[in-house]
């Protein structure tokens, strides 16, 4: 069964071209749960098959995500925060959660939001959401186009590089999915601890 859907996403991949990984990757990036998984792997057997290009595959890839990350965060930005404060007055109390808490987490994204917005786009379920916060707390968009661009791009590499090397071939794709995302986690980690060794030694 998992061989026939791969199959049939190569199939699809393939007959909507580099405008249909584009739209894709869109959708997947933004608040609608689709994995990326299942659109730049097939992609990458098709660069391997010769019926795509990688260059290509991988800027609309990278593309893609950025659009889909645009809309949570400009939707966050002109509608999010007035929604946020009016769900949170009104609710809140239940969660223990009030508007000092909401400024308090803006506070901390806008001292770190870069190092956060890269790091979440390289932590599954995190990818989609992480452009929330940066809308929220008016990051810069610059940095936030960088930023979630040098992520989305490590991904997608990543991504393609197993579609080119293993094929359809579902259980070398999953064991080496696995193997990718605990190393993904490992880095983040290690640059999580070198970010918080370096904001300490710039404080002394």
């Amino acid at each position: 069964m998992l061989a026939e859907f791969a199959s049939w996403l190569v199939s699809v991949i393939g007959s909507l071209g580099y405008t249909g990984i584009l739209i894709l990757m869109a959708i997947e990036s933004s608040f609608i749960p689709f994995p990326s998984e299942a659109i730049l792997i097939p992609a990458g057997y098709l660069i391997q098959q010769g019926k795509m290009n990688l260059y290509l595959v991988f800027t609309i890839g990278v593309l893609g995500s950025l659009i889909g990350a645009y809309v949570n965060y400009f939707l966050a930005l002109w509608l999010g925060r007035k929604a946020s404060e009016a769900t949170i007055n009104k609710y809140g109390k239940f969660f223990l959660i009030n508007k000092k808490s909401l400024d308090k987490a803006d506070a901390y994204f806008k001292e770190h939001g870069e190092i956060t917005t890269f790091i979440g786009r390289l932590i599954p379920a995190i990818r989609q959401l992480i452009s929330l916060p940066a809308g929220f707390a008016k990051m810069s968009l610059a940095k936030f186009t960088f930023y979630t661009a040098l992520g989305a791009g490590i991904w997608s590499a990543v991504l393609i590089y197993i579609g080119y090397a293993f094929g359809q071939n579902q259980e070398l794709i999953k064991q080496n999915l696995q193997m990718f995302t605990i190393v993904a986690l490992l880095f983040c980690g290690i640059l999580i601890i070198a970010y918080l060794i370096y904001r300490k030694i710039k404080k002394k």
